[in-house]
Formats: structure tokens, sequence, C-alpha cells
């Protein structure tokens, strides 16, 4: 029962918080021009340009909160309002895309991990779900065991993202301090920006984790019905 209500609370709970914190921060920030009077495509090409990465381009992308880099093309791609923006959250959100593209270019460990394991995680995820169902409702522990552990080929994936992520935004600020592209108060304000969009990512993980758990324990439950 109390496992239960654990999960419950992980995955209702703390992605709704994860999600507000990220809304909460970037919209404050948003609103604060940074003095450097960069925009988020020149913070970007700027620390590109300084680790020598010449190569990596730098686009605009639609949507909102879009924002990411592309290893296979070596590209960064900035929402619309962190391309042309000039507050602190779009320069923390650039800095942190180009943490990424320097981890590529230094062959960081845990993102080449991670990029190999995308398309076992997109098969996992897309069809684990598949296997559930059938095995839980047909009974049958073995179609359930199978969905199991493709569901956790992404958990690992998620897992794997966490250091990823966490490495990119002390990357980041790393860059922007060490470059002069921020003060000393904006310095504070772009990490509470990453610090919540951080949080996004433990919160799916840690949903990915008890989903599992759940359905670990139905398999168990269904083994000592058999037995």
């Amino acid at each position: 029962m109390m496992f239960y209500l654990i999960y419950f609370a992980i995955i209702l709970i703390i992605p709704l918080y994860a999600q507000s914190k990220v809304r909460s921060a970037y919209s404050k920030y948003s609103q604060v021009y940074s003095t450097s009077g960069m925009t988020g495509a020149e913070v970007a090409r700027k620390i590109l340009d300084e680790n020598g990465l010449y190569n990596v381009a730098v686009e605009e992308t639609p949507g909102h909160l879009s924002d990411h880099y592309d290893p296979r093309v070596k590209t960064v791609r900035l929402s619309t309002d962190n391309y042309y923006g000039h507050s602190v959250a779009g320069t923390a959100v650039a800095a942190h895309e180009v943490g990424h593209a320097i981890q590529d270019a230094k062959d960081y460990n845990f993102m080449r991990v991670r990029h190999s394991l995308v398309p076992v995680a997109n098969f996992g995820s897309n069809m684990s779900w598949v296997f559930v169902l059938i095995g839980v409702f047909a009974q049958m522990s073995g179609l359930l065991l199978l969905g199991i552990i493709l569901m956790a080929a992404g958990v690992i994936f998620q897992l794997v993202t966490l250091p990823v992520e966490f490495d990119a935004s002390k990357r980041a600020m790393q860059q922007i301090e060490a470059l002069g592209i921020v003060s000393t108060d904006e310095y504070g304000q772009a990490r509470k920006v990453l610090n919540a969009a951080a949080l996004t990512y433990v919160a799916a993980a840690a949903v990915a984790v008890f989903e599992l758990l759940r359905l670990v324990l139905i398999y168990t439950g269904m083994q000592r019905s058999d037995d």
C-alpha cells in the first residue's frame, strides 16, 4: 500500500512540480534583460568560437523551449525567443545547449552512451506497453517480463540522461562566468533557470523507475500465483 501511495505521488505530483518550477523560473528570468546585451544566438556563437567549435552552427527553431543540440549535424538550435532575445533565461538556455556541443566535441562518455541507447530506448518505449498490456490482461507472465525488459531500456536511457544534462549545465555556467557574459547577479539567476530545468529530468527518471518497479511487483505477483 505504501509503495502505491509513493508511486502515485511521484507520477502525479513531482512532474507537475518540476514543470511549474521550469515555467516559473523561465518566465521570471526571460523578463530580465542581460547586461551584456547579447542575444541567445550571440551567446551560443561566442562560447562555441571560444572553444574552437567553429564547425558547429547556430540556428533558430520554431516552438517554445524547443532548444536542443543536434549531434548528427553539429547544430545548436534555439527557439525564436531565445535566439533573438536578450534575457538572462535565454542566455542560460543557449549556454546549456552549447554545453552539449562541447560534450560532443570532447567525446563525453555519458553522452556517447546515451546516443548509442537512442534506438534501443525508442524501440523499447514504443513496444514495451504492447507486451505489458497483453501480459497483464492475458495473465501471461512471459510477455509481461519481455515488456519489462524493453521498458528497462528506456529507464536506463532516462538515468544516463541525468549526468549528461547536469554536466551540460555545469559547463554552461563555467563558460558564461569565464567569458564575462553575465554579471554576478545574473550568474545566480541563470543557475536558477538551469536548476529548474534539471529538475524535469530528475522527475522523468523517477517516474520511469517507479513505473518499472510497479510492473516488476505485478510480475512477481503473477509468478507467485503460478506456483
